[in-house]
């Protein structure tokens, strides 16, 4: 008997005033975004605002697909997880395993695959982003992630602080394609999307998808500019925000994740949990588990989630576990995500659902 869930839409008293407010926010002929709400498997709101291509006048609805920036982060690091549960690798690993041409040998020897997830490997980031654009238009994962391994010195020592690092997790992706012998984006979605149900998304391996996806805009001087892939630096890397999906998927992705489809409920603790490092030297103490990023309400729940920002694409991933909530907003344009996330806030705690 197949038990999966699948999100189930229903009908709330009181989304109505969502819906004026995001139709307020983000207008009808202008870049948006969309919005989604869920308590245990039941979809309460999830609608779409705004245009998905301003050339093709594509409405934004909830299946339309965004690249959700950092986010994608998590599906590395589960990936790893896994990887590591099958007795693959381990976080304990350090660099010299999988990077031989570190020139640092001392550099590879210190950092760990679990500083790489946690973003406290103190490694450098020397890519030349500005002075050497157009290189990195099309620069993949290796090419964005090379520059760190020639690297002479190390930030800081490993474990001892947190520096967010995009070259980290391309690293990660190398390592998920050496250890699995195949693409690191064939092995999530197979592993991955095939199992929480999430047929139309896909994962960047050089240029944008040609079709069925939303593009980024960020307005200049009153004009929309596209801000996403062959105009972004970057964008063709993939291991650090490669990932393109819609409010819907995502949903069906986290429920996976609750029902452990693809990792199991000990993973899924321990990966949404705090990590501790003995030498913390910095002023803000840890709040990151493997990948996700860890907070508490007002009212002191517990938070886990992700943020999501590439391009003209601005994104946020919050759940609450205690309360069976998750909140998802994805915009082509950078709209105020931080207050989006506070109205929706301010409606759970008035719908006694926080």
């Amino acid at each position: 008997m197949d038990n999966k869930k699948t999100p189930v839409q229903t009908d709330t008293i009181g989304t109505s005033e969502l819906d004026a407010y995001f139709s307020k926010k983000m207008p009808a002929d202008e870049p948006g975004g969309a919005i989604l709400i869920m308590k245990g498997d039941s979809i309460v709101f999830s609608k779409g605002y705004g245009l998905a291509d301003l050339a093709l006048n594509t409405k934004i609805d909830a299946n339309t697909l965004f690249n959700i920036g950092s986010i994608s982060k998590t599906f590395v690091a589960n990936a790893i997880l896994m990887l590591q549960d099958e007795g693959k690798l381990s976080v304990e690993d350090n660099m010299t395993l999988y990077f031989p041409d570190f020139k640092n040998k001392e550099i590879a020897e210190k950092v760990k695959i679990k500083h790489l997830i946690t973003h406290t490997s103190g490694l450098q980031d020397t890519r030349e982003t500005k002075t050497d654009s157009l290189f990195y238009l099309t620069a993949k994962d290796v090419e964005n992630w090379y520059p760190t391994t020639q690297a002479q010195n190390l930030n800081f020592e490993p474990g001892t602080r947190y520096d967010y690092s995009n070259p980290a997790y391309n690293a990660l992706a190398l390592i998920i394609e050496k250890v699995s012998g195949m693409k690191w984006q064939k092995y999530i979605a197979d592993n991955i999307f095939k199992p929480s149900g999430m047929k139309t998304s896909t994962i960047t391996d050089g240029p944008h998808p040609e079709t069925g996806v939303s593009h980024g805009y960020i307005k200049n001087n009153g004009n929309w500019l596209e801000k996403d892939y062959g105009e972004e630096p970057t964008f063709a890397a993939a291991g650090n925000g490669g990932v393109w999906s819609s409010v819907n998927e995502l949903a069906k992705y986290e429920l996976a994740l609750q029902e452990h489809k693809f990792i199991s409920a000990s993973i899924l603790e321990d990966s949404r949990t705090i990590k501790p490092w003995p030498n913390w030297q910095d002023a803000t103490p840890p709040f990151i588990g493997w990948s996700w990023f860890i907070d508490q309400t007002t009212d002191g729940f517990k938070t886990v989630g992700h943020t999501g920002s590439q391009g003209g694409f601005l994104c946020n991933y919050v759940t609450v576990p205690e309360k069976e909530i998750t909140f998802i907003i994805l915009c082509n344009t950078p709209r105020d995500v931080d207050g989006f996330s506070d109205f929706i806030s301010e409606w759970l705690i008035q719908n006694n659902w926080l």
